[in-house]
Order: structure tokens, then sequence, then C-alpha cells
């Protein structure tokens, strides 16, 4: 068994140290200074959710099984989530297809993030596609 002093202990221990500290460093700058705001800083779609639940309105439950559906589905998730220009509450819009039809709903950061998410869902499903833009905008506090 190596020692504390053996090279090889120490190179090792270099290497721990050397992998955890920028995780460390990550994880406590990602922790909010005050806990108290932890829960209005979060992305936080409950109340939304909730309303779709027992609603006629379409949620990814609608989703088409078809594997076109599937595919159109992913390909505007993608140049979504491609877009870095985009918040991260655009990143997590709902994207459901349908046949021609294309539904997006959830918040998004901006009347221009509502645009350009409803212009890559246009883009990728199609000229006889339908987009049915229902972005809503959430204003920051």
């Amino acid at each position: 068994m190596s020692s504390p002093s053996h090279p090889s202990y120490m190179s090792a221990l270099i290497i721990i140290v050397s992998l955890a500290a920028p995780l460390a460093y990550a994880a406590e700058r990602s922790a909010p200074s005050d806990p108290s705001r932890a829960q209005s800083t979060a992305v936080d779609n409950t109340r939304v959710n909730k309303a779709d639940k027992g609603n006629a309105q379409l949620t990814p439950q609608g989703q088409g099984k078809a594997q076109s559906d599937r595919d159109r589905a992913a390909a505007i998730r993608k140049a979504v989530v491609k877009d870095k220009s985009l918040s991260t509450y655009a990143h997590n819009v709902k994207i459901v297809v349908k046949g021609d039809s294309v539904t997006l709903r959830g918040p998004v950061r901006g009347a221009q993030e509502k645009d350009v998410v409803g212009e890559h869902a246009r883009q990728e499903a199609g000229d006889g596609a339908k987009i049915d833009n229902r972005l809503t905008v959430k204003v920051r506090k």
C-alpha cells in the first residue's frame, strides 16, 4: 500500500482534486445566493401543466402515432434546441405533430422568440403543414 508521501498516491490525489474542483465550483455558481429565491428563478411550467390536465387543449399525449409525425416533431425539437439564441423556456416548449398540423405551446421570453420558434417549426414541418403557434410570452420579473 502506498503511503501519503508516495509519488503515485500524490498523483492520484492531484487528479481527484483537479476533477472535483470544477464540479464544486459549477455547483456553487448554479446555486442561488438567496435560497428563498430558488423557487422563483427556476423554469417552472407547473401552472401551465395543471391547466392542461383535464383540458381539451392538445398536449404531448395527443402526438400522432405515425413515424412521420414523430420524425417531424423530433426535427423541430432539434432545430429549436440547436438555436442557442433562444432561452431555456423556448427550448422546452411543447411540440405536438399530428398529420399536417403542428401545435406549439408553452412560455417563451418574448415575441421575437415566439416568432423564431414558429419559424423553425415552419421550416422543419414543410410547406403543407399548418402551424398553430400558441406560445405565450412570459414577462420577466
